[in-house]
């Protein structure tokens, strides 16, 4: 099962980048491969909201749909999204941010697996390459928002 863990350091406030990845609807706007997204329903629980939302991801001849459960503790800046429905066995993901003298600290880290074999094996190939652009995507769009 492919799994990919980073952590970085950059310029802005642990809220701004806790916003940015909580912002699901947003993500097609500039994260690669997504199609599309729609929030099926949000609660707010107190300390933290629960939110249900649908992916399309779109790769070459590839399009799936998936649906996740989004955890958000504002608190604790940490988002924690675990895998509903689609082409997956298993997906979970958590962001984690950290204010610190030079900005923020995220933490990523994602784990998955495909029900496909043949689209696990191809996942495999790219994965870390791909996970990495996802997070530069993240990067340049919190610049274009908050430089």
């Amino acid at each position: 099962m492919p799994t990919h863990s980073e952590t970085r350091i950059l310029p802005y406030s642990a809220d701004q980048m806790y916003a940015l990845v909580a912002d699901v609807a947003r993500y097609p706007e500039f994260l690669p491969w997504t199609a599309a997204a729609r929030i099926r329903s949000t609660e707010d629980h107190g300390d933290h909201s629960v939110m249900l939302a649908d992916l399309v991801i779109s790769f070459k001849v590839f399009r799936e749909r998936y649906g996740s459960r989004v955890t958000c503790w504002p608190a604790q800046h940490r988002i924690d999204s675990a895998y509903i429905d689609g082409p997956f066995t298993r997906m979970e993901s958590s962001w984690q941010f950290r204010d610190v003298p030079e900005g923020c600290e995220v933490k990523f880290d994602v784990d998955f697996e495909f029900r496909n074999r043949l689209l696990q094996g191809a996942a495999g190939l790219f994965f870390n390459e791909a996970m990495q652009r996802v997070v530069r995507a993240f990067e340049r769009r919190a610049q274009e928002l908050y430089a």
